[in-house]
């Protein structure tokens, strides 16, 4: 049993959630003057993204100052009062902390690029080999993994931008420093923390080029990374908070080492594996229809095994690198409506402790841009030009961003139908969704049919029905292709969820008998004692307590 289990998350995209000064960017006050719908919604923890310094090349995922609040979201005494006018209402505040780099603007690297070898231990500096980089390794966002400093004749590693220079986790006093920074905001009253790419902290001590892909295999899940996780959450005093580790390109035993409570590593994992299945031959900006009987197959794979393992799953859809998951895996037209509440359904309902990105109680949209100018992520615009010179149309590059930009995720949360959808007085940093005049949070408060009380009744189960938090699970595999069903039982109590991921009505081959069980939640009017069939984007939740 995991002691998050009854918890439900909420991401905020700090910048795109609430703007309390009218410069247009979300702030730290925009989400204090929140916090009565927060609570409302049964939420117990806020994952905030970074708000630390920082140059903002990577929207706050390189960090100047892991001390300080940039100004453009506000100040020290802005957080503080976030975190306590939170705690009043049992909620938990939870950072971003991004300890895989630092920026090359922190004064750590400053004084690296300076010559002081005590801060160029502190990343991993490489002499050249053969009058080039020392190994063949690929950055994540593109090119080299290795930038050249011409004057110490040495290139440092960056697995991310080339501003985000990679810390060498293999110096101890760069894992006291890290767990000074926890132990700093633990004592500001802070309740969770989430690290960023958190498996890629140990490398091989050995650098090698990787003649089978780009070098990821060398430092994903790496030597000593379960010892350096062990070391900074027992070392900093953060074992009773909640964690949560973002893993890249990870296996299911790795995480199960991760989030196994034996272990004293992480409360749980974030994976990827289920968000690519929309990716043509593994590539994102290939477009094709989700692969659903292989969504199905990775969940249950990863709730499976990770039950027999004793580990846990975060479960999510969307968060600020992924497109709407209405628009993605459901209809965000015909059956907005019933297919956000469907997705709900199936990821609420799994083992883990879920997780809800900003807008996607009240069913937001992706943005559908009409133009490359209105794209802001940097990640897109240079894809629209590797598109462009891949030979493919101006309306065929944007019509794969409408699909694939993070910047779906990152719009500005819809407040209500007046200017700027009641996020800011001022000029927006990004345009707003056309749609905010029917999809806001005060319509969905309104209609008490809405998605928005729709989640709120999901979080409110998993608090209720001790089968949802804590019992096991069991894929169903007898079922259409479009139709994800899974039980969950324990001891006398027994659940089935169906939930059907299609716009069709799917016939179910062997009628189901529901007699004796309760339904205690559904997108739909309908109640069956004998089940035949699910109506387009049905979700169903049944329980009986023998």
């Amino acid at each position: 049993m995991n002691r998050f289990s009854k918890s439900t998350v909420y991401q905020i995209y700090v910048k795109s959630f609430k703007d309390s000064n009218g410069d247009g960017i979300g702030d730290i006050k925009g989400i204090t003057s929140s916090l009565g719908y927060l609570s409302k919604l049964g939420v117990d923890y806020l994952w905030l993204t970074p708000f630390f310094c920082s140059p903002l090349n990577d929207n706050g995922y390189d960090i100047s100052d892991y001390y300080n609040v940039d100004p453009v979201f506000g100040t020290m005494s802005d957080v503080e009062e976030l975190i306590s006018e939170a705690e009043k209402l049992n909620i938990g505040i939870m950072f971003d902390m991004v300890f895989n780099h630092t920026s090359t603007s922190h004064e750590w690297f400053k004084r690296a690029l300076a010559g002081e070898k005590e801060y160029m231990d502190y990343y991993i500096f490489r002499s050249p080999v053969n009058n080039s980089e020392p190994t063949n390794w690929v950055s994540k966002f593109g090119g080299s993994a290795w930038e050249y400093v011409p004057t110490l004749n040495k290139y440092y590693l960056h697995l991310f931008d080339v501003s985000q220079a990679d810390l060498n986790w293999d110096n101890p006093k760069v894992r006291e420093e890290m767990k000074k920074i926890l132990r700093f905001w633990k004592g500001k009253g802070v309740k969770g923390f989430r690290f960023d790419v958190v498996n890629l902290i140990s490398k091989p001590e050995k650098l090698e080029n990787d003649f089978e892909g780009d070098g990821r295999r060398f430092y994903t899940d790496g030597p000593r990374v379960h010892e350096y996780i062990k070391e900074l959450v027992n070392d900093s005093g953060i074992g009773d908070c909640i964690t949560v580790g973002e893993m890249s390109s990870t296996s299911i035993d790795n995480c199960i080492k991760y989030s196994n409570p034996d272990e004293h590593e992480l409360s749980m994992t974030f994976s990827f594996h289920h968000l690519k299945v929309d990716y043509k031959d593994g590539n994102k900006w290939e477009l094709m229809k989700p692969d659903i009987q292989k969504l199905k197959s990775i969940f249950a794979q990863w709730q499976e095994k990770m039950q027999e393992g004793n580990g846990w799953n975060a479960l999510f859809w969307c968060n600020h690198d992924q497109p709407r998951a209405v628009s993605r895996f459901g209809d965000d037209k015909k059956y907005r409506d019933r297919s956000a509440k469907m997705l709900a359904t199936a990821i609420h309902m799994l083992r883990g402790t879920p997780y809800i990105f900003q807008g996607e109680e009240i069913g937001m949209t992706n943005a559908y841009f009409t133009d490359i100018a209105m794209y802001r992520d940097v990640e897109s615009l240079n894809y629209y030009k590797i598109l462009m010179e891949n030979g493919k149309s101006k309306e065929e590059a944007l019509k794969i961003l409408s699909e694939r930009s993070r910047d779906n995720g990152r719009t500005v949360m819809l407040w209500n139908d007046r200017k700027n959808a009641g996020f800011t007085e001022g000029t927006p940093w990004i345009d707003v969704n056309k749609n905010y005049k029917d999809i806001n949070v005060e319509n969905s408060l309104e209609d008490n049919n809405s998605i928005c009380h729709y989640y709120k009744k999901l979080i409110a189960l998993r608090k209720k029905y001790r089968i949802i938090s804590d019992g096991r699970v069991k894929i169903k595999i007898d079922v259409p292709e479009n139709v994800f069903a899974y039980e969950r039982s324990i001891d006398s109590e027994k659940m089935i969820v169906f939930t059907n991921f299609s716009d069709k009505t799917e016939k179910l081959q062997t009628p189901i008998d529901l007699n004796g069980y309760e339904l205690i939640i559904s997108n739909t009017d309908a109640s069956y004692n004998i089940l035949t069939e699910l109506e387009p984007y049905e979700a169903l939740v049944y329980y009986k307590n023998k």
